[in-house]
């Protein structure tokens, strides 16, 4: 995984710079991982910046998000608002996916505790994507989702929804999942996937490039 910069590192020279709108090291990692194929460079976003998410919808928040980092940095950024869906729940976590508990053990705890005898355990992992220019403007937006089941008890040791989703088209649990394999199962690595040749070419523009 290349280096990560502050944006108060970040030189004007090529290539072109993108800022993670996220405060959160593993979702940073996991992006930025994810888009090192592109000639570009990543920053995160600056320390003490907090954008509150008062979105209905993971693409709510995903746009407030970039569209606030982006104006106050005056750089391209994308943003990622994810969480975890379950049909017997009518849905629920979905956005409250990080406010389910104070922790990943008590989000995981509760969720088992709504599920418990309930035999149709489908849900989905869905992640909205957003990308907005230094003046705020949202200029592209996809989303990915990553079906699975919740399990009756965990796998794995990271105490969160990852060691009781499974994904059986990868026969693990998401938790299992080496990030290589996120890039293609995940949520985020697919929703990444959808639009990274299309980040690069907006990005490209921007410094006057034609985009290849």
């Amino acid at each position: 995984m290349g280096r990560v910069l502050r944006v108060d590192q970040v030189s004007s020279s090529a290539p072109p710079l993108l800022v993670i709108a996220s405060s959160n090291a593993g979702k940073v990692e996991e992006i930025t991982a994810m888009l090192s194929p592109l000639d570009i460079r990543l920053a995160t976003q600056p320390e003490g910046l907090v954008v509150e998410e008062t979105g209905s919808s993971f693409a709510e928040n995903a746009r407030l998000k970039a569209t606030t980092v982006a104006q106050f940095t005056g750089e391209w950024s994308l943003a990622d608002d994810s969480g975890l869906v379950v049909d017997a729940l009518h849905g629920a976590p979905g956005v409250y996916s990080a406010r389910y508990g104070p922790d990943g053990a008590s989000r995981q705890a509760r969720l088992l505790a709504e599920l418990k005898g309930k035999f149709y355990r489908a849900a989905a992992l869905v992640s909205a994507l957003a990308l907005a220019n230094p003046q705020g403007e949202i200029l592209l937006e996809t989303e990915g989702t990553c079906p699975g089941e919740i399990l009756e008890r965990p796998r794995g040791a990271s105490k969160g929804y990852g060691d009781i989703f499974w994904i059986r088209a990868a026969g693990c649990t998401y938790g299992e999942l080496p990030t290589s394999q996120k890039l293609k199962f995940g949520s985020r690595g697919r929703a990444v996937r959808s639009v990274a040749a299309e980040i690069k070419r907006l990005l490209n523009l921007r410094m006057g490039r034609n985009g290849a």
